[in-house]
């Protein structure tokens, strides 16, 4: 098993968590680390929102440390393409003709099952325009 966050596969996340090596908080602030340091670079991310990406994790948390995720991927972090529907935030779709304002109301079904199994929204990513 890797030592470092963005380096671990889902399951050598979730058996960290299990076992209590590695929190969620842990996971998703090293990720917003390194996006900070190297996305000004790479351009992969369109969207971050560090506020509601902490409080997914540290509601994951929570899960695990009573005993109760609610999945095998519970505290795992995803980027979600910004071709996909996300509560809470805009889908531009990479074009700059879209409203960011929204609203952003509802979440496409794949970002809805991500949710509900108790995943951690690490941001967008960036696409061509309208993909």
């Amino acid at each position: 098993m890797s030592s470092e966050p963005h380096e671990m596969t889902a399951v050598e996340l979730s058996a960290a968590f299990a076992s209590k090596e590695l929190s969620p908080v842990e996971v998703a602030e090293a990720l917003l680390g390194r996006i900070e340091a190297l996305d000004s670079e790479i351009n992969s991310f369109c969207l971050i929102d560090a506020p509601t990406t902490l409080k997914m994790a540290e509601a994951s948390e929570e899960r695990w440390m009573a005993g109760e995720p609610l999945s095998p991927i519970d505290g795992v972090p995803v980027a979600i393409k910004d071709l996909l529907i996300t509560k809470g935030w805009a889908t531009r779709r990479g074009s700059l003709t879209v409203d960011p304002k929204g609203p952003w109301d509802e979440d496409a079904p794949s970002v809805a099952r991500l949710r509900e199994a108790g995943t951690v929204f690490i941001g967008k990513t960036t696409t061509p325009e309208f993909g």
